[in-house]
C-alpha cells in the first residue's frame, strides 16, 4: 500500500529563535510536513509569515496549513496571500482549507457567523476562484488538502482536493458551537465509505491524531483521555482503544495500530499535535 507520510501540527509560534529550532528540529526527527493551524487566540500566530520562514530554515519537508478558516477572509486577498506564499515556497506549499467550526473565534474577528451550508458553500466558490488567481498569476495551484466531517465537504474534497482531511470530531449536540466529540470506529468506516462513494480519484487519506502516548498499558491510557474529557468525547474506554484518533501503547503497537488502520481506512498520511513531535518520532523510525 505504499508508504506512509508523517506530519507534525505545530500549534505555537513562540520567539524566533524558538520557531526555528522547532522547524529543523521537525526534520531531523523525519516528519515529511511541517502544518500550521489558523485559530485566534494568544499565542496564535498568521500562518502564511511562519510558513514562509520554515521554508527558509528547513529543505526537505513539505510546509502546509491544516486547516485554513476559509469563512475568515476575503477570498482576493487570501488568494494574493496564498500566491505570494507558493511562490516563496518554490513548490513545497500544501494548501489546506476548511470550512470553520468555532463560533467564539467569528465572534472575536467581528465576523458573522453562518450556518453551516452558507460557510461550506463559501469554501466551495474559493476553491475556484483560487485556481483562477493562480492560473491569471502563472502559478502552479498547490496541493489542496480538505478536511471536515460534513457530507457537503466531503463532497468537495471528492471533487477537489489532493489530500482529504479527516479528524473524526463532529459536533456535541445540544452543546455550544465547536464543542466536539470523536468519531467511533464505526463511524470513521461511515464517513470513509462516503467519501469513496463520491470520489472516482487518486487521493491521499490524512488523519490528524488528537493524543499519541507510548505506554506498556494502553487501557490506562484510554482511561485517562476518558477521564480528562470527562467521559464526553467516547462512551466507554474500550470504544477509545479502537478509534484512529489516538494512538496509544508501545511503539511497536502504535506502528501496528497505524498499518491496520491504514488497511481499514486508507490512512498514509498521519499527522500528530506539536506536543508529541519527540514522543511520535520512535514510531516513524518503526515504519521507515
Amino acid at each position: 500500500m505504499g508508504k506512509f507520510k508523517f506530519g507534525i501540527s505545530l500549534r505555537e509560534f513562540g520567539s524566533r529563535d524558538a520557531w526555528i529550532a522547532k522547524c529543523r528540529r521537525a526534520e531531523e526527527l523525519g516528519y515529511d510536513v511541517i502544518t500550521v493551524s489558523d485559530h485566534l487566540g494568544t499565542g496564535r500566530y498568521a500562518p502564511f509569515p511562519v510558513l514562509a520562514m520554515a521554508a527558509a530554515v528547513t529543505e526537505r519537508p513539505r510546509l502546509g496549513t491544516l486547516v485554513f478558516n476559509v469563512p475568515f477572509y476575503n477570498l482576493a486577498l487570501f488568494a494574493r496571500d496564498a500566491s505570494t506564499t507558493a511562490a516563496l515556497l518554490g513548490g513545497r506549499l500544501d494548501l489546506g482549507l476548511g470550512a470553520g467550526n468555532k463560533k467564539a473565534e467569528f465572534d472575536a474577528a467581528g465576523l458573522p457567523w453562518r450556518k453551516a451550508s452558507e460557510r461550506i458553500a463559501y469554501l466551495g466558490e474559493s476553491i475556484g476562484y483560487l485556481r483562477k488567481h493562480f492560473e491569471d498569476e502563472g502559478l502552479e495551484l498547490p496541493r489542496l488538502l480538505i478536511a471536515g466531517n460534513s457530507d457537503g465537504v466531503l463532497d468537495l474534497a471528492a471533487e477537489h482536493a489532493d489530500v482529504v482531511g479527516f479528524a473524526g470530531l463532529r459536533q456535541q449536540p445540544g452543546k455550544p458551537p465547536g464543542t466536539l466529540k470523536l468519531d467511533n470506529a464505526e463511524a470513521m468506516d461511515e464517513r470513509v465509505s462516503y467519501f469513496r462513494s463520491r470520489s472516482g480519484r487518486e487521493v491521499e487519506y490524512n488523519m490528524l491524531v488528537q493524543r499519541v502516548v507510548v505506554t506498556d498499558d494502553r487501557r490506562a491510557a484510554a482511561e485517562a483521555w476518558h477521564e480528562e474529557t470527562e467521559r464526553s468525547t467516547a462512551k466507554s474506554v474500550d470504544e477509545l482503544l479502537d478509534v484512529p484518533q489516538l494512538l496509544l501503547g508501545t511503539v511497536e503497537e502504535i506502528a501496528g495500530q497505524l498499518e491496520t488502520r491504514r488497511e481499514r481506512y486508507g490512512f498514509s498520511y498521519i499527522t500528530v499535535f506539536e506536543p508529541y513531535l519527540e514522543t511520535f518520532a520512535p514510531v516513524i523510525r518503526e515504519l521507515q
